[in-house]
């Protein structure tokens, strides 16, 4: 029983010696691999450096402390971290490993003069946990080229290599310093932060609870410094895939759309100024932001930026720059972007905008009201249509020639920047007054573009103004008893390139109260060359437009009993004999103008039929007797008015 027990014991002390062996062993092997990764950066010029390495071999947990890098080739950046602890360490392949968790403590990277604009930038996470990580063993060699470019490309083919179900980190801290002027220097905190299901270089959803900012700017001279802070930002559907596309020369060539982001939100955010300016914005919302590697190529744009911001780029390379960044437009796609209600507090006055939106190149800015020193302006709603960055950046470098105007065809390319516009639901005080000018629709379309210049418009105008005392024009109106004006116009042009014809039409001009006049003008012949902003070009092709037909109609809603009671008011006569003082001297021109058109005669007695009896709507119609260019028409009318009428068939009649 004796030499059992001693055999036991000797057994046991064998076992633990074993077991201590292996441990031992188990440590050992564990510096070495580290220590080989750590040779690795050594051998190709960088430096790097850590401490203990311990591994527990029951529950496979590894532990390094005291890690500085700073990579070969990229002097620039510095990483330090205070520990990493890996639970559930193990190897799932030749290549790759995998840990149950990681957990990384005081983590921090800096670089410095990063890119031309020579940005200093630093990262510090003080804890941050990985569950259920799976990456490479080695990480790929750090580019030899220096370029910026290069290196996010490294990261984002490692990023794209590591999976993980979730990454959590309590605080996150970035550090910037651009130097003087209005890039300032400051930073940013990120507090609650949380990453879910990461592989293959897509997130299904990241979050921060919250972002607290501050940034030291100088504008104008003067210096600023910007407080602030965002809650609720929350990113689905990340895929830094697209990114690395966007980045990589051999994708060049491609033209399909790759997704980056599916939505982007926050909660309120607020920023407040040291010059007494605060500003708050309720929420954000972005949804499916893409690239096109085609055309999405920043390595150009961070190639054209000057190393030493001190000297000024000459016109040509900024002309060169907006190019760029008009293709960078070109290859950026954002489906939907809505900002919640906005208010800034100036000293002047607190301005409220409900909402603005952009969707399918419409951008529009909802829900105004803001104080001005005669009063609040309030705005329901302004929109520019068929908006593009990229024309707009390109319309703008057209115009970046110094001592040089810009020529007509240069700014008539704003044509090609947009579609049209519209304004809706606008209250604002008239002059000093307390009345108010309201807007219930002003919108603008145009399209159809013959080079620069658009051969289709249209234009619709619905607003009341107050009438003025002070406009010597308008105080017939105001002795009428007319304080305000509705106005209701509709007016629309269009060229058929097929059939070279020309239309006005809509034209109708309503003024409530008063009277409501149409016109429609047609126009044959019109050549496509026609639309030019040289003058001398216009000209030479006007002479080969010919009138076709001109039809004018006005329905009397108060014009003529304005008009007779201004006369009686004017000569102190009774309303009556003002009316036939009127209708006289209209007729007094019918054997004149019967004289050159027997026809005319017919519109004389219409007009003087019209101003008899009020409420009437007067139409006349006029087609050329033959096919006539427009320039002579114009020309002999000029000439001789009575003589011009003989060039048509005119038609003229009133009712009621």
């Amino acid at each position: 029983m004796k030499r059992i027990l001693i055999g036991l014991i000797a057994l046991a002390v064998l076992g633990a010696g074993g077991w201590f062996g292996f441990d031992l062993y188990a440590r050992h092997r564990a510096t070495q691999e580290i220590e080989a990764v750590f040779d690795k950066i050594r051998s190709q010029g960088g430096k790097a450096s850590h401490g203990k390495v311990a591994f527990a071999v029951t529950s496979r947990t590894l532990t390094i402390e005291d890690i500085a890098v700073d990579p070969a080739g990229q002097p620039q950046a510095h990483i330090k971290i205070a520990g990493i602890k890996g639970v559930g360490v193990r190897q799932a392949d030749e290549s790759r490993f995998a840990a149950d968790s990681i957990e990384i403590s005081s983590f921090e990277v800096a670089l410095d003069e990063v890119g031309p604009g020579k940005l200093k930038t630093s990262y510090k996470v003080p804890q941050m946990i990985v569950r259920d990580y799976a990456g490479p063993v080695h990480a790929q060699n750090a580019p030899a080229s220096g370029s910026l470019i290069d290196l996010y490309r490294c990261v984002l083919d490692q990023y794209a290599s590591v999976t993980a179900s979730s990454i959590a980190a309590p605080t996150l801290t970035v550090a910037f310093d651009a130097g003087k002027g209005a890039a300032g220097s400051g930073e940013v905190v990120y507090s609650g932060l949380a990453i879910q299901k990461l592989g293959k270089g897509k997130v299904d959803a990241m979050k921060a609870d919250r972002a607290t900012f501050t940034i030291n700017v100088e504008q104008a001279g003067k210096a600023d410094k910007l407080t602030g802070e965002m809650s609720d930002i929350i990113i689905n559907e990340f895929d830094s895939t697209a990114i690395a596309a966007a980045l990589d020369p051999q994708k060049a060539s491609d033209d399909s759309y790759h997704r980056v982001y599916g939505q982007m939100s926050s909660g309120t955010y607020v920023a407040t100024s040291t010059q007494g300016m605060r500003i708050q914005v309720d929420g954000i919302a972005i949804a499916d932001i893409a690239v096109r590697p085609s055309k999405f190529r920043p390595a150009e744009i961070l190639a054209l930026l000057q190393t030493d911001r001190s000297i000024q780029p000459t016109p040509a390379q900024s002309r060169e720059m907006m190019e760029k960044l008009a293709g960078l437009y070109e290859g950026l796609r954002v489906g939907k972007i809505e900002i919640g209600t906005m208010s800034m507090t100036t000293p002047q006055g607190t301005p409220r905008l409900r909402a603005i939106r952009y969707q399918e190149g419409e951008f529009a800015l909802e829900g105004l009201d803001a104080p001005t020193p005669q009063g609040q302006v309030k705005m329901e709603r302004f929109a520019l249509k068929s908006l593009s960055l990229a024309n707009l950046m390109r319309w703008a470098a057209s115009l970046t020639t110094p001592g040089q105007a810009p020529s007509p065809d240069q700014m008539l390319g704003l044509f090609g920047v947009l579609s049209g516009a519209e304004v809706k639901g606008v209250a604002a005080p008239y002059k000093n007054t307390k009345k108010l000018v309201t807007i219930d629709t002003l919108s603008l379309d145009w399209g159809q573009l013959v080079g620069s210049i658009p051969s289709k418009a249209h234009v619709v105008a619905k607003f009341v103004t107050p009438t003025d005392p002070s406009d010597p024009r308008q105080l017939p109106l105001v002795l009428s008893g007319i304080d305000r004006l509705a106005i209701d116009l509709d007016l629309g042009a269009a060229w058929t390139e097929s059939s070279k014809g020309f239309a006005l039409t809509p034209a109708t001009l309503d003024v409530g109260g008063i009277a409501k006049a149409q016109l429609r003008i047609t126009l044959g012949n019109v050549p496509r060359e026609l639309f030019s902003a040289d003058p001398a070009q216009f000209m030479g092709q006007a002479a080969q437009v010919e009138a076709v037909a001109l039809e004018f109609s006005v329905r009397d809603n108060g014009l003529v009993d304005s008009a007779v009671t201004q006369n009686a008011r004017g000569r102190n006569v009774s309303r009556d004999e003002a009316r036939r003082t009127l209708v006289d001297s209209v007729r007094v021109y019918r054997a004149d103008v019967a004289a050159a058109n027997p026809e005319a005669g017919t519109a004389v007695d219409a007009i003087a039929s019209f101003i008899e009896t009020p409420g009437q709507t007067l139409v006349i119609k006029l087609t050329p007797r033959a096919k006539v260019p427009l320039m002579q028409l114009m020309q002999l009318f000029n000439a001789d008015p009575e003589g011009t009428l003989a060039q048509f068939r005119i038609e003229a009649s009133t009712g009621l």
